[in-house]
């Protein structure tokens, strides 16, 4: 029987780390992203037709799909000229195609369906956190509070150099009925990696997920990113990251998986050009305990700074046993 592994986390870190590695082996992988994106593509859609953000999930489709490769190429195609704040350039198909099956439809579930069939995804699922709109809010440690998951992932109208102290919705959402059912019948949680508090954290706020967490049985494993993000993640820990998401979720984590192999100056440096807002690799504290916090070199040989995603999943697989 396969295992069954839920994952949370939205954008392409969780995408093309965890869900391309994980699903190589005989499990049944339930990947669930926020649905707040305020940016590019996503917000455009959901403005003029009133519809969710589909850029995360539309990132897990492709992750998941086992179609010829032309029907993956078209759903990550960009068409247009348009170019959106934080210099995202027109849009994707894959977004079209959900949004636009959405409005058809006026019913998300059915736009994820034929995405689902289109795709040819036959075990695996991606689920939203929540089916209503809604938008995040950040308070910062001066107490000014910022409106938008765009604005918290490439800040433009704040110091970027303020420490995020707490997230919170326009309104009271629910969440979406099958992750929480995902969650009771899941053998293992995977969080993240992505960056923490305009993709990872806002996964929980919908209402009723973090409560699942605290009730399910499943071991709870949180994959912390190898690199620092200005304005989200500015001097953090591995230990700073395990913190932020325990308080999110209320409960303790089972395992903090982390880098501990740091890349060279050089390949530090390239990777800072090419990826907008990194900084550095995150700080390894003292004295971690070693039952808890699992350290190894696991990413890739050379070039970007990203998780193995084979490495990854060895090591993922290993903590259901």
């Amino acid at each position: 029987m396969r295992k069954k592994i839920v994952c949370f986390g939205g954008g392409s870190a969780i995408s093309e780390t965890v869900l391309i590695g994980l699903k190589k082996y005989p499990v049944k992988l339930s990947a669930v992203c926020s649905m707040l994106d305020s940016g590019g593509s996503s917000a455009q859609f959901s403005i003029d037709f009133k519809t969710l953000p589909a850029g995360d999930i539309r990132r897990h489709l492709i992750a998941f799909s086992n179609a010829p490769s032309w029907k993956k190429e078209l759903f990550a195609l960009r068409v247009g000229r348009e170019i959106f704040d934080g210099g995202h350039k027109g849009h994707s198909f894959g977004n079209i195609f959900v949004s636009g099956l959405e409005h058809i439809f006026q019913d998300f579930e059915k736009a994820m369906e034929i995405a689902h069939e289109f795709l040819e995804i036959e075990i695996h699922k991606a689920f939203p956190a929540t089916v209503e709109q809604s938008h995040i809010y950040a308070i910062l440690e001066n107490g000014e509070v910022i409106f938008g998951e765009d604005e918290i992932d490439v800040p433009q109208k704040h110091n970027p150099k303020l420490k995020i102290k707490k997230l919170f919705l326009t309104k009271k959402i629910e969440a979406y009925l099958p992750v929480i059912n995902a969650v009771s019948k899941a053998d293992l949680i995977v969080i993240g990696p992505g960056d923490l508090y305009s993709s990872v954290l806002p996964c929980f706020l919908p209402n009723g997920i973090a409560k699942a967490l605290q009730k399910t049985k499943a071991k709870k494993v949180f994959i912390c990113n190898a690199m620092t993000k200005l304005g989200e993640t500015n001097d953090f820990s591995v230990l700073d990251f395990a913190n932020e998401v325990e308080k999110y979720i209320g409960c303790s984590l089972d395992f903090i998986i982390y880098n501990n192999k740091i890349p060279s100056k050089k390949r530090i440096n390239e990777h800072k050009k090419k990826a907008v807002g990194i900084l550095e690799p995150v700080k390894i504290d003292k004295e971690l305990d070693n039952k808890k916090f699992i350290g190894g070199n696991i990413l890739i040989k050379d070039g970007p700074i990203f998780h193995d995603p084979d490495i990854l999943a060895k090591l993922i697989m290993s903590l259901i046993k």
